[in-house]
């Protein structure tokens, strides 16, 4: 049993990655750091967590955990990774883990000198229909692969949200401008060459709120918007010569509606529905981290994949500023 601790009582940690720890068969949370001990208390209390420490450095330093989780604001994503590295913790920390290809490093250096895990915590890689689009798309289901499309947007105009706070690494790119790059790159397997975006910033905030963006694969072309002030959506559809896959709740699958794709042949007079009803994402990526870190052979996601993912939003940045020119990934 992976014994996991906590810096922070973030959200995300509440609602979705503790509440996977508690159910996985092979990780237990053992302690929750907080820079305030009575709410670092009240979360250990709630998941049944023996250690409570009022500070991350505390219980880093601490021989109670093998594994920490980091929910931080994204600006604290590298430091903390590396600090959590070098008190010899594995560590799974929450996308993105950076804001540029570049910070990545230094977390990589971390990783191999104290001989740890460290993965970013992209839970739709572990989710069984993500891995079913992988297979449909590897076995020729939809003939060649032409035009993948997708979207991701929400409405947030909190000013106190990190998300709308770029010096916590807010920002819609960040955010979920992540989820239509890593899905495509984790399905098809391929990288993209170069790309086209138009970037818009919100002018209160400074932060991006709108992307679009139009990239290059070798085979295909995928696009896809995002936004952080457009009514709700999801999507994710994979165009074929035989066929396409519609991917139902592509990133939330558990919160945002049911876990599912459909698989048309190529004139539709035929479709075929794939339904996960035990998707449990969050608990897969707990399990699949354990079993790593113990030794085991599972697939996580890797830092160097981490490297890959922030080079495409690295360059959706540059693209923005270009009028429609092409930016090389």
């Amino acid at each position: 049993m992976l014994r996991f601790g906590i810096v922070s009582t973030a959200k995300i940690g509440r609602e979705a990655v503790v509440p996977a720890i508690v159910d996985a068969d092979n990780a237990v949370l053992s302690a929750v750091a907080s820079r305030d001990l009575e709410r670092a208390q009240a979360m250990a209390t709630r998941f049944g967590a023996p250690h409570a420490f009022a500070s991350y450095e505390e219980m880093l330093a601490s021989d109670v955990i093998d594994a920490v989780y980091i929910p931080l604001p994204t600006s604290q994503h590298v430091e903390w990774a590396i600090k959590a590295a070098d008190a010899g913790k594995h560590v799974l920390v929450e996308k993105p883990l950076a804001l540029k290809a570049e910070d990545i490093e230094p977390v990589i250096a971390a990783r191999d000198r104290n001989n740890v895990l460290i993965s970013e915590a992209f839970m739709v890689t572990y989710a069984p229909v993500w891995h079913k689009i992988r297979a449909l798309l590897a076995d020729g289901a939809i003939g060649t692969l032409q035009q993948v499309q997708g979207s991701f947007t929400y409405f947030l105009r909190d000013a106190t949200n990190m998300r709308n706070i770029p010096a916590l690494g807010g920002g819609g790119l960040p955010d979920i401008g992540v989820y239509p790059t890593v899905t495509t790159r984790f399905a098809t397997g391929a990288e993209p060459t170069r790309l086209q975006a138009t970037v818009r910033y919100d002018s209160e905030f400074g932060t991006d709120i709108y992307a679009s963006v139009r990239a290059e694969f070798p085979g295909f072309e995928a696009s896809f918007y995002i936004s952080t002030q457009l009514a709700h959506r999801q999507s994710m559809t994979f165009h074929g010569t035989e066929g396409m896959i519609e991917v139902l709740s592509p990133f939330n699958g558990e919160r945002w509606g049911e876990e599912a794709l459909l698989l048309s042949n190529q004139n539709h007079s035929e479709t075929q529905a794939f339904r996960f009803q035990d998707s449990r994402q969050y608990v897969r990526e707990v399990e699949a981290f354990s079993e790593a870190a113990s030794g085991g052979k599972a697939e996580v996601f890797t830092l160097e994949n981490s490297v890959k993912n922030q080079r495409v939003i690295d360059a959706i940045y540059r693209a923005g500023k270009l009028d429609g020119g092409w930016e090389t990934v």
